[in-house]
């Protein structure tokens, strides 16, 4: 229940004290002041404090026969060692008594030494604890066991195969006196090898390697031009001819021609020469299985093969320091390996006949790579028997000078000039005509009219188609001599 709460009285003074809030609040009865007198028994009720819990005296109690107000902290000594109280040193304590004590130094007496037994193995070993029969017993035993490791390694070592041997012979088949060839590049090879040459020039500071091949019983030997050039500029150059058994002779130069690149030389006082067989090489197929023969690097009777890989190839051969061939060749494309010192040789097909005269070969990197040209057989014999009778050559020409052109109107050799009464003028042609065909060739550059002028003959008319002013016209033309 709520008491209730009385407000203040007007003028300051209290309002009257609940009799619930003065029995709980108020003085106990007998006492006026503020508080009660000392051992005053009041007959209200007061707090009793009831005895302590054993355990809890026992645990923060005062110990028996401590009279302090509060109990040191136990653990104010943790970790302190117990030492015990050094002794009295009288020399600190000023009313200690006067006493003897040890001497400053005091001198230890050392008993003498005398030397002991010698150790033998059985102490160092096995520090006295092994009788001396166990120990025989062991190094039996040890011996024992090296026997038996000595004889098993014998065993062994017998047993495995031995690296090298005296008994043993190599056997090899039955040696073959037939000479007959097992293939057919090694029939053919046995047939033109002997017609077969290697030309050597040389000067006091310069040397140059080519192949040639016999065309004639009275000593005549058809190369190219370009291995020949420096002795033909030089009458101090050694020329010689290199046949299949080694025999070197001198040779002389019977004719040659820089504009297509052949040659011929003549050796005297030469017996038993072998003659190559000539072939025609207008019956050539692409595809067709080929042998070039020559002396690459001066590697003299090398045969290599391969195929035909094109015909008509237009090929330009310029002059250099060691060459005055001016020639654009009609080519037989071959991949059969071409190197320099291969120029000259025959390129000969399956029935042993020569189709042409290996002549150049793309080698940027300093080999060959598959792309090997050669002069066709029936071009090359013409100008072979006019050299021999004559010692020079007439070639067809239509008094044009021309350069390639391709753009997307025309494409072909377009005339640069016109030489006057030449047969070009007489055919009609004028400066910046278009030929793109000549003889039923097609002609896409100046140096494929070039090889068709070349093929044609003097005096016998030739069928030509030109373009001029985006119109095509058809003409004919009749080659004159150079």
């Amino acid at each position: 229940m709520t008491p209730a709460v009385t407000a203040p009285a007007p003028g300051g003074r209290h309002a009257p004290v609940s009799p619930g809030t003065a029995q709980v609040f108020g003085r106990p009865s007998g006492v006026a002041g503020s508080f009660a007198p000392a051992g005053r028994r009041t007959d209200s009720p007061q707090p009793q404090v009831a005895a302590p819990d054993p355990v809890l005296a026992e645990a923060f109690g005062r110990p028996e026969g401590s009279d302090e107000s509060l109990q040191r902290d136990p653990l104010a000594t943790f970790g302190e060692t117990d030492e015990p109280e050094p002794p009295a040193d009288p020399w600190r304590d000023p009313e200690s008594m006067a006493s003897l004590s040890r001497p400053a130094m005091s001198a230890e007496t050392v008993a003498p030494t005398t030397p002991g037994p010698k150790l033998g193995v059985r102490d160092v070993l096995f520090g006295r604890r092994i009788a001396w029969h166990a120990l025989a017993t062991l190094v039996v035993i040890a011996l024992l066991i090296g026997v038996v490791g000595g004889l098993m390694g014998r065993f062994t070592a017998e047993v495995a195969a031995p690296l090298n041997s005296d008994t043993v012979e190599l056997s090899t088949a039955d040696k073959n006196d037939d000479t007959t060839a097992r293939s057919s590049v090694a029939r053919v090879a046995q047939a033109v090898e002997r017609s077969v040459v290697a030309i050597d020039v040389r000067t006091s500071s310069a040397y140059a390697t080519g192949s040639g091949f016999v065309i004639d019983r009275e000593g005549y030997i058809l190369t190219n031009n370009h291995v020949i050039s420096m002795a033909a500029n030089d009458r101090n150059v050694k020329l010689e001819v290199v046949f299949f058994d080694r025999n070197r002779v001198t040779a002389r130069i019977a004719g040659r021609d820089p504009r297509t690149d052949l040659a011929v030389l003549k050796v005297d006082n030469v017996a038993n020469l072998t003659v190559a067989n000539l072939g025609n090489s207008d019956d050539l197929q692409i595809g067709e299985e080929v042998i070039a023969f020559g002396s690459p690097l001066g590697l003299d009777r090398t045969v290599t093969s391969g195929i035909v890989s094109a015909l008509n190839r237009a090929v330009p051969l310029r002059p250099d320091s060691e060459s005055d061939t001016d020639a654009v060749i009609d080519a037989i494309q071959t991949d059969a390996a071409i190197n320099p010192g291969n120029s000259g040789g025959p390129l000969v097909d399956n029935d042993a006949k020569v189709v042409g005269i290996n002549t150049a070969g793309l080698v940027p990197g300093g080999g060959s790579i598959g792309l090997g040209f050669a002069i066709p057989i029936d071009q090359a014999v013409p100008i072979a028997q006019a050299l021999i009778k004559d010692g020079k050559v007439n070639h067809p020409q239509i008094g044009v000078n021309a350069s390639s052109v391709r753009n997307d109107r025309v494409l072909g050799a377009q005339i640069r000039n016109v030489v006057d009464g030449g047969p070009g003028a007489k055919a009609g042609l004028r400066e910046n005509d278009v030929i793109t065909s000549f003889g039923g060739r097609p002609i896409e550059s100046a140096d494929e009219l070039t090889v068709a002028v070349r093929t044609a003959k003097i005096g016998e008319p030739v069928k030509f188609t030109y373009w001029r002013d985006g119109r095509t016209f058809d003409g004919t033309i009749t080659p004159a001599s150079d």
